[in-house]
């Protein structure tokens, strides 16, 4: 049986460990907040990330990198993308021996435009990389904490990893897992839909409602489609769970921490104060820097992407914003 370590003991990496340890499978986890990990080796619960339930005593947790990288067989990583290459940088520092990574973050690195399959690519040595894998779809962590029925995709250019990864995570109640071989419209879907996200509830939050919802989704799915394939996507991933599931969920539900301060800026608030009221990473104002980059410089027409770099960062009003998108010229859809 495979043991499994996690680099990330937040909302999501409990989450996971939750389902993990519920299908019999002994689990570490790993994370700096020493309060955290006592709390989950005594008590086995982390009641600040995972309010309900409490996790299987297969679950352990450290604060010794080493030592949780020395227990896995799979190194599954849920830490924000805004540190993945450092956390990614000091695995490599630590790892003896060959694991497969899986990823469950979402998100693309500015300057360079790196999915996190190509970040432990470059940082981890090939010695120790046996394969990555990455898990994403419709999945809010909330929902999978209450064991609310979720489905997702275990995306690999390796089948055999991916069916693994299948096999670990779902089991007959509420979380199933599908295979994909697309790894790069898995990682470039999940990442973009975060900015669509942060669009869809500055859309609530200036009072908009369910036929804007439903315009932009449609939309913007057109601008994920564009970027995804440009950078070498399959244009089925991007209508399914990874793509287009993954959107819906995080466009339509106030539990979206996108949506959420997507709502915070439409109601008059700034990134700065959106992003210290916010309790969770908000990975999609860190996504939309890199989508902006791209789209310039390969010159990919993304309005929607484009507008909701220009509320956040050059603090245009988001109002003003979709009038200009509104009075863009008429055309074909």
């Amino acid at each position: 049986m495979e043991k499994i370590s996690i680099i990330g003991a937040g909302s999501w990496g409990s989450g996971l460990a939750k389902i993990i340890g519920d299908n019999g499978y002994p689990v570490m986890m790993y994370d700096v907040n020493e309060n955290t990990v006592n709390e989950i080796n005594a008590f086995h619960t982390n009641k600040s990330k995972l309010p309900v339930g409490t996790l299987s005593e297969a679950v352990v947790a450290t604060t010794d990198l080493s030592q949780a990288i020395r227990f896995g067989d799979l190194i599954i990583l849920v830490v924000p993308t805004a540190v993945i290459r450092t956390v990614i940088h000091q695995i490599n520092e630590v790892i003896e021996s060959k694991k497969i990574f899986v990823n469950a973050s979402k998100g693309l690195e500015p300057d360079s435009f790196k999915r996190v399959s190509e970040i432990v690519d470059e940082e981890i040595d090939p010695r120790y990389r046996e394969g990555f894998v990455a898990l994403t779809g419709p999945s809010l962590a909330e929902e999978v904490i209450n064991q609310m029925l979720t489905l997702v995709t275990a995306s690999s250019k390796n089948n055999a990893h991916a069916e693994m990864v299948q096999r670990i995570f779902s089991n007959q109640t509420y979380f199933r897992v599908y295979t994909i071989s697309d790894l790069v419209g898995a990682e470039v879907c999940g990442s973009l839909k975060n900015i669509i996200a942060m669009a869809a509830g500055m859309l609530t939050g200036l009072g908009y409602g369910d036929n804007t919802r439903a315009a932009l989704i449609t939309r913007a799915l057109v601008e994920i489609k564009r970027i995804a394939m440009a950078m070498g996507a399959e244009e089925k991933t991007i209508y399914g769970l990874a793509g287009l599931g993954d959107l819906i969920v995080t466009c339509t539900s106030p539990r979206s921490r996108n949506f959420t301060a997507g709502y915070k800026i439409g109601s008059g608030k700034d990134l700065e104060q959106t992003l210290s009221e916010m309790t969770m990473v908000v990975e999609g104002a860190r996504t939309v820097v890199a989508a902006h980059q791209y789209i310039q410089k390969y010159d990919i027409y993304a309005p929607i992407i484009e507008a909701v770099y220009d509320v956040v960062y050059l603090k245009k009003d988001p109002s003003e914003r979709i009038l200009q998108l509104m009075q863009n010229s008429l055309k074909p859809e």
